[in-house]
């Protein structure tokens, strides 16, 4: 019998994603395993994989569909030795998406519906049945920068396996100058000197996101200033220390310091609740990574049992694949507390929104000599400014100076964040 392919959840949190692309077509045999699809989520584009072996009968979401509602039906397959045309394809849940007109459709195609409501009508023309157009095989990443520089990857001939388009030969695109006009739709000049650009699926989870959490969350803001010439020095001496290939950076000595507070202070590792605040036994830190469009937050589970050296490795690697888009949806869901850090930008001072459902961040300025007063004559001491902001709902002014105090402690004597 006929199965339906649905969209999958690709993070406990994934209500709707945007099908990018069909990496198969109407007809195409695929077997349980393959690739059939890209999925783009507010935090990266992951591939689908089908689940079973068969022949692909019907599409029924356009690739480039946005908000199609997790578990929505995408696509009907026949299993072997069935005939796809004498399928009975879905009529009550969601409308089949026609083969592509010759014109532009006149009316939208129906909704796609779903059990939550939040899918979004496909208008216009879709993409056509397997046999009238050129399918082009390429890694997300490949397309990603391609789309970013410009590239047209019809033009491109792939070096990677089966011929698929891979990095490099984006890479090498852009160095040689092989560009394409960027397609209406992405970019819409709206008037001389402006522009329009659609949002994609992160802008629209950010927007969401953060203006859930200052409409929710009553924040407010704390703010000291941590001389760090001691930590300076430690950092330094554990770098000429550690083996080869590790390098710890202030963010990662950030990261054990707040993870120290936040097991020190535990009341401020949590979130609140309708029915009550909910308190987490370890320190599972976010870190705010930006990336083109927008940023994402990786988490370092259990970062207060971690050494220096092992968040060094996790926070390069994890930024690292966040900017690729090659993160799971398991190492950017969660987290208890986030850290935000401008600090190489040469912000001395800021004030971050709050990461829901957590109930606080902490937002990291630059590192500066600065004068200071010491035992009442004038010195000049490196001082970085960090400015907490927490949800007064979870977090009491007391209890959210309490943390600061551990946090700058753990800052400014290193060894304590060591025992």
């Amino acid at each position: 019998m006929a199965v339906n392919i649905l969209m999958p959840a690709l993070s406990p949190t994934m209500t709707d994603g945007t099908l990018a692309r069909w990496v198969v077509g109407e007809g195409d045999a695929v077997r349980s395993g393959d690739v059939i699809a890209e999925i783009e989520t507010d935090k990266a584009t992951m591939e689908v994989e089908a689940l079973d072996d068969g022949i692909i009968a019907k599409f029924m979401v356009a690739e480039g569909s946005q908000n199609v509602a997790v578990n929505a039906v995408i696509a009907v397959l026949a299993e072997d030795g069935e005939d796809p045309a004498s399928l009975t394809l879905p009529t009550a849940d969601v409308a089949p998406v026609a083969a592509a007109p010759v014109a532009p459709a006149k009316e939208p195609v129906a909704p796609v519906s779903a059990p939550m409501p939040v899918a979004a009508p496909v208008s216009g023309p879709v993409s056509p049945a397997v046999g009238s157009r050129t399918r082009i095989f390429a890694s997300p990443l490949a397309r990603r920068i391609a789309g970013d520089n410009g590239v047209d990857l019809a033009a491109l001939t792939g070096t990677g396996p089966h011929g698929r388009i891979i990095r490099a030969d984006v890479e090498e695109a852009v160095a040689r100058g092989i560009t394409a006009p960027v397609a209406t739709g992405s970019a819409v000049i709206a008037e001389a000197g402006s522009r329009f650009v659609p949002h994609n699926a992160m802008r629209r989870v950010i927007a969401e996101r953060l203006q859930y959490s200052k409409q929710t969350a009553p924040h407010f803001y704390l703010t000291v200033d941590c001389e760090i010439d001691t930590l300076l020095s430690a950092r330094k001496s554990l770098n000429e220390n550690a083996p080869e290939g590790v390098k710890i950076s202030v963010n990662d000595m950030v990261i054990k310091a707040a993870a120290y507070a936040l097991m020190t202070v535990p009341d401020v590792n949590g979130c609140y609740e309708e029915e009550g605040c909910r308190y987490y036994d370890q320190a599972d830190v976010c870190m705010a990574v930006a990336v083109d469009g927008g940023l994402v937050t990786p988490v370092i589970h259990g970062a207060n049992k971690l050494s220096l050296s092992e968040i060094a490795g996790k926070a390069v690697d994890l930024a690292g694949r966040a900017r690729s888009g090659k993160l799971d949806p398991s190492e950017y869901s969660g987290g208890s507390f986030t850290i935000s850090n401008l600090g190489m930008f040469g912000i001395r001072e800021f004030a971050a929104v709050i990461n829901p459902p957590q109930g606080a961040i902490l937002a990291v300025g630059a590192g500066e000599q600065r004068p200071v007063v010491k035992q009442g004559a004038l010195a000049v001491a490196t001082v970085m400014s960090v400015t907490l902001s927490a949800d007064h709902r979870i977090v009491d002014g007391a209890l959210g100076a309490r943390w600061m105090q551990a946090f700058k402690a753990a800052i400014e004597n290193p060894v304590m964040m060591l025992l």
